[in-house]
């Protein structure tokens, strides 16, 4: 009997080791495709942008073929977490909160938030007390979310979106007084609406510790394989060659 247990024991112990041995030939990674320049759909429905040709380039430094699995930016960790997709690559801020529930890759890029209003508007982004019931736009469960709800509580009224492309047709309409997000995705969403001259930015913030992939903590293995690749194409040209397709500035971290 005691022979038998020991056998079992062994034959379980394999089947958990292959269980947990990953097999990283493909890579699936989460993108909110809702933030140009770093990652949209384009007309065809097809998704482009830097951190899209970032991730491609990064795939095939690992040897390894990319999926991209489209997901809201408010579901995102929960989705990693379910084992929907094996990374994010999604313009996510490293942040204290952030690494309680994932694991993150070195930064590889790093871009202020700016805050966005109509030109002409009296608001002093370094003195929040001049946006007092002003309405603010903001992409639920991003730093700007975080930093908006902390400091302007009982000063202005915050409204958070699912999309970035969504709280952009709200300040076009009048519904936001002013919108924080991403600098290069807040010039982007102007740049792409004929109404967007009569807006600008009037301040930043600097936010977040730079943007990474986020993993399971139990992945080490790809943990590896990420840092390893991202420092290799930051290094041999490949990181700058995409770069300047998008930003006239450097962002790498």
């Amino acid at each position: 009997m005691k022979k038998i247990l020991v056998a079992l024991a062994g034959v379980l112990a394999i089947t958990s080791m292959s269980v947990q041995a990953a097999d990283w030939s493909t890579v699936r990674l989460g993108v909110d495709a809702t933030y140009p320049p770093f990652e949209s759909k384009d007309a065809n429905g097809n998704l482009v942008g830097f951190e899209v040709e970032l991730g491609e380039a990064v795939c095939k430094e690992m040897k390894v073929k990319c999926e991209w699995v489209v997901q809201d930016w408010d579901g995102i960790i929960p989705g990693l977490l379910a084992r929907k997709y094996d990374a994010i690559f999604s313009s996510m801020s490293i942040t204290p909160e952030r690494a309680e529930q994932v694991a993150f890759t070195e930064p590889y890029y790093n871009t202020p938030s700016g805050w966005f209003a109509k030109k002409g508007a009296s608001y002093n982004s370094k003195d929040l007390a001049t946006l007092a019931g002003a309405r603010v736009g903001v992409q639920r469960g991003t730093i700007q979310d975080t930093y908006a709800s902390k400091q302007l509580e009982g000063k202005a009224t915050v409204v958070r979106y699912t999309a970035a492309d969504e709280f952009i047709i709200d300040l076009f309409a009048g519904r936001l007084d002013l919108i924080l997000i991403d600098v290069p995705v807040g010039e982007e969403l102007l740049a792409g609406d004929d109404r967007g001259v009569g807006y600008a930015m009037i301040g930043t913030e600097p936010l977040g510790d730079g943007a990474a992939a986020a993993l399971r903590k139990r992945d080490g293995d790809l943990m590896e394989m990420f840092n390893k690749a991202l420092r290799t194409v930051k290094s041999n040209g490949v990181y700058d060659k995409i770069r300047v397709k998008y930003f006239s500035y450097d962002i790498k971290m």
